[in-house]
């Protein structure tokens, strides 16, 4: 193909993308939600930590406001007292555990029964079953806990989505960032919005139209106070959601920290051994630099 041929392919490419790209900007704008804002996570990074205070808030949060619809299946009672997560000591997580009924048997009559939790079980879902959970809640069962971090996550767009999945530098918090903007989205829909009975406007939900209600308001839970009496951070709905949000990444990941850690220990390891091995290259193949620069004047009298 001749270069002029080419470059009228370009340019017709060109002038057929403009229009698509503002088209499918505004099937965003029509139909999506708002870009969730970019916050500050402590966990964020390679060296990034969790903040053992904030997960204790968080699954506060969740034990008083979101377990009344939301399961949290694959996390063990133990898990709270593991290393990386809440710290929660274990005579704690003893006492939390026994407020809570497990289904367990069959006994010796082949009946199921009922029994005060241990450490070592999950915790007991809401609702008996998933169908139980929709019919409860307008239809729909409401999602897991356990992944939902890892589970929700958003489209940045250009040029973030290239530098979001750079090792080391690269963010991977669009899931936490998602859920804070959700559970601070609900607002009155602008004039002329259509919203259903039983549906509500959120600006950060997809469609706009989302079927949860508000869960949470100010001061819905009492945090720890200080020496002073105060709160130890404000009970606002922005940070019981900051809160909340850290508490599923941590329950979607709760070797988190561990899994860090010991990527960092393999990098150091593979940088000194790339070291060692160029170290050993180079003596090994210098003396036989050295052979092969004594033979030249030989091969060069015998040319």
């Amino acid at each position: 193909m001749k270069l002029s041929s080419l470059l009228a392919a370009s340019l017709l490419a060109l002038s057929l993308g403009a229009p698509l790209g503002s088209s499918a900007a505004s099937a965003e704008d029509a139909h999506g939600g708002n870009q969730p804002p970019r916050l500050q996570w402590s966990y964020a990074g390679v060296f990034g930590r969790l903040d053992q205070a904030q997960l204790q808030r968080g699954f506060q949060v969740y034990k008083e406001v979101c377990s009344a619809c939301h399961s949290m299946k694959l996390v063990d009672f133990r898990n709270l007292a593991e290393e990386g997560g809440p710290d929660f000591s274990e005579s704690q997580v003893k006492a939390l555990a026994a407020t809570y009924q497990v289904k367990d048997g069959p006994n010796d009559a082949g009946e199921m029964f009922e029994r005060p939790g241990r450490p070592a079980d999950k915790f007991p879902p809401p609702f008996p079953n998933d169908q139980a959970a929709a019919a409860a809640n307008g239809g729909k069962a409401p999602p897991d806990f356990s992944v939902l971090a890892k589970a929700r996550t958003f489209e940045r767009g250009f040029p973030w989505f290239i530098t979001d999945a750079l090792p080391f530098v690269g963010y991977s918090e669009q899931g936490v960032d998602y859920i804070h903007a959700v559970l601070n989205g609900y607002e009155e829909p602008p004039k002329g919005t259509d919203v259903p009975d039983g549906v509500h406007y959120n600006k950060y939900y997809p469609g706009h139209l989302i079927a949860m209600p508000n869960p949470i308001s100010d001061g819905q839970v009492t945090y720890p106070k200080n020496e002073a009496g105060q709160p130890v951070v404000p009970e606002t709905v922005d940070q019981y959601t900051r809160d909340v949000a850290a508490f599923m990444a941590w329950a979607a990941e709760p070797h988190m920290m561990a899994r860090k850690a010991l990527g960092f220990r393999v990098i150091l390891f593979l940088i000194l051994l790339s070291g060692l091995l160029y170290y050993v290259k180079k003596r090994v193949w210098a003396d036989v630099g050295g052979e092969v620069h004594g033979l030249q004047p030989e091969l060069h009298k015998a040319g």
